[in-house]
């Protein structure tokens, strides 16, 4: 593009040869005394605020050590045999369980007691069952761990496979006839066993019943249920109490963890070859010895008294 001479022009230009940078608008108000530079030659003019694209942000690495979190490994769905309830077939094969409370951080905070809830997993840590108590807001504050309560097993398909059931009860030893007791359903709404406490005047007592209420077990705890640097071993015996069959043990999570929250870690243990609705029992015991005996932590305990 070529203009004119003029008087601006340098001394000895040629006034129709001399090219000039043409003025590139588009043709808005705003832009009419903006120069752009036109587009080369061929090429489509672009429209205004054009952004060009960007190629792939790029991820820094992440810090030395650092571990994704893991998806929990679930324990493969065996066969269930002829008379085995739905949902119990996982402990046709499982001698011994875990279970972990999970911790919650407004109660460790604040000291509000909220809904227990449980991740029961095998020896080799696959996760069997999901455990989650349905309680109001009232009865939490009110009653603490002598609380009713309805506590949900769910497999690893979400499938509510267990139910335990357990009344507003006292467990002083100043009324022995209205001692704790705990009601197993598998599957929900058919009882398969009860957890019913002892009176003695010393030790936590209670015994294992099958559907029919007949006693099957028993289970003796220690005289001091304080865990001081060591897990609190409940024996599972025989009904004269003569040999040991099982344990349900609380496990020691350290001093912090012990003094600052209610999360408690427990090993059941029972035989291989028990009634898989007795395992399911036993394994209610020990949801209804932590509630009655770990449930309370000294910082719950301050806003009780």
């Amino acid at each position: 593009m070529y203009t004119q001479g003029g008087p601006g022009g340098p001394p000895g230009s040629d006034p129709f040869t001399t090219p000039v940078t043409p003025v590139y608008t588009t043709g808005l108000p705003s832009d009419l005394h903006s120069d752009y530079p036109a587009p080369p030659h061929g090429q489509p003019s672009l429209p205004p605020g054009y952004v060009p694209p960007q190629g792939p942000a790029v991820v820094p690495p992440p810090p030395s050590g650092y571990v994704p979190p893991q998806a929990p490994v679930m324990m493969p769905v065996p066969e269930r045999p002829p008379g085995c309830p739905p949902g119990l077939e996982y402990l046709t094969q499982i001698d011994q369980l875990l279970v972990h409370q999970k911790m919650e951080l407004i109660e460790a905070i604040f000291g509000w007691e909220t809904n227990n809830q449980y991740i029961v997993k095998n020896s080799v840590g696959q996760q069997v069952f999901l455990a989650a108590e349905e309680t109001d807001f009232c009865t939490r504050m009110v009653c603490g761990s002598m609380r009713s309560f309805v506590l949900h097993l769910q497999d690893n398909t979400g499938r509510v496979v267990v139910t335990l059931t357990r009344p507003l009860k006292c467990s002083s030893c100043c009324f022995p006839c209205c001692l704790q007791e705990l009601e197993v359903q598998a599957p929900p709404g058919s009882p398969v066993g009860y957890v019913m406490q002892n009176w003695h005047p010393y030790l936590p007592k209670f015994t294992i019943k099958n559907e029919r209420r007949e006693a099957v077990l028993k289970i003796v705890g220690p005289f001091c249920d304080c865990n001081c640097c060591s897990d609190v071993n409940f024996e599972v015996m025989s009904l004269d109490e003569a040999s040991v069959v099982g344990r349900i043990s609380k496990q020691w999570t350290g001093m912090e963890a012990e003094m600052l929250t209610d999360a408690d870690n427990f090993g059941v243990r029972f035989p291989m070859d028990l009634d898989v609705k007795i395992k399911a029992v036993i394994l209610g015991a020990c949801f209804l010895i932590d509630f009655m005996y770990f449930e309370s932590s000294p910082k719950q305990n301050s806003h009780h008294y």
